[in-house]
């Protein structure tokens, strides 16, 4: 079924505010996930929202967060999130880094003791009205083994670099450092379908094109699958994330990292506070001129988009390009949801006496 993306942004809201949201939180965190769906990112938008509903009835996390800053200079900041929503702590780490952007060149805000903050585009987007370069990036559930292992030590690892163009939409790069995100493997699990093999591995250590390969204790592969085909620079990457996310900032790092999942129980001894992210913005014009930077970006995406192809029908993609066309599809047409998608929110309109 689809549904306008408005209705769903309202029951979203909505659920957040049963949860104890305030409602500017509540709307926050729900456009974080809608933009989610909008860009055709289903994995997680509204299908992750039973997830923080969960956490939260595990005491995970906080509804009424005090923000604190516990570091500070002129250019960066560490943000004390108080257990609240990733999709609230990284947008407000976010205004402080482009708040900082504006008056020095470029601001950057480390954040702690958060959770699960959705899709790194969002927050690396709000750079943009400001002529800005955007970066977020967070560490999350320890899912993917390292080269050479089978033991689940990092998470999925997402990092997102956004950069402003002129007639052009601007280039996003947003990905996952593991060869596929997990939420690929519950859209597969929602469809019955395999998944192609190198996303993930057995417990013993074999490929496997089973969908439900991590929920009998395999691990995902870092991004390159093989160590022959480059998955120790997938590790590599994945290791860069988790250090600014998790040890520079204070958060939880490597197996430490809280799982998203509910029936699992973050482990003893943590050396951090929940989970981290990392955002910045880069002023363009503490460079060069910003629309000098955006023309070269044009040129530079036009080139691109000429180089000469391996067949006519296959166009070359800029990163970003088709959540771009997506969001505009979707913003007419509605979105879609899989039908178990549609039984979860129906549950939790229940759960919480709302009209679904």
């Amino acid at each position: 079924m689809k549904i306008a993306q408005e209705e769903l942004r309202f029951f979203t809201i909505q659920i957040f505010e049963a949860m104890g949201c305030n409602r500017q939180h509540a709307a926050l965190a729900a456009d974080v996930l809608l933009k989610a769906d909008l860009r055709g990112i289903d994995s997680h938008g509204v299908a992750r929202l039973s997830g923080y509903v969960r956490l939260w009835e595990k005491n995970r996390i906080n509804t009424n967060p005090v923000f604190s800053i516990e570091h500070e200079t002129f250019t960066t900041a560490t943000l004390n999130a108080d257990r609240s929503l990733g999709l609230i702590s990284a947008p407000f780490g976010m205004d402080i880094a482009i708040e900082k952007a504006k008056v020095y060149g470029c601001g950057f805000t480390a954040i702690t003791n958060s959770n699960h903050f959705g899709i790194a585009a969002y927050h690396a987007l709000k750079a943009l009205p400001h002529n800005m370069i955007g970066i977020a990036m967070t560490n999350a559930s320890p899912l993917v083994a390292p080269t050479h292992s089978t033991q689940r030590m990092l998470g999925t690892n997402p990092m997102c670099y956004v950069f402003p163009a002129g007639k052009h939409k601007p280039m996003v790069v947003d990905m996952a450092t593991s060869a596929a995100a997990n939420g690929k493997l519950e859209i597969a699990q929602r469809k019955g379908k395999d998944v192609p093999l190198g996303w993930l591995q057995t417990k013993e250590g074999h490929d496997t094109s089973d969908p439900n390969g991590l929920k009998n204790g395999g691990s995902l592969l870092p991004l390159g699958s093989s160590l022959d085909n480059g998955s120790h620079k997938g590790f590599g990457l994945s290791g860069v994330v988790d250090v600014f996310c998790g040890v520079l900032s204070g958060a939880n790092y490597g197996p430490w990292v809280p799982p998203f999942v509910a029936f699992l129980e973050p482990l003893a001894n943590l050396p951090g506070q929940g989970l981290g992210h990392f955002v910045g913005a880069i002023r363009v014009d503490a460079f060069r001129k910003a629309d000098d930077f955006k023309h070269n970006m044009d040129q530079w995406i036009d080139a691109f988009k000429n180089a000469e192809r391996k067949s006519a029908d296959q166009p070359i993609i800029i990163p970003g390009e088709p959540e771009f066309e997506m969001e505009e599809i979707r913003a007419i047409e509605g979105i879609p949801l899989h039908e178990s998608v549609v039984q979860d929110l129906q549950q939790l309109a229940q759960k919480f006496s709302l009209k679904f």
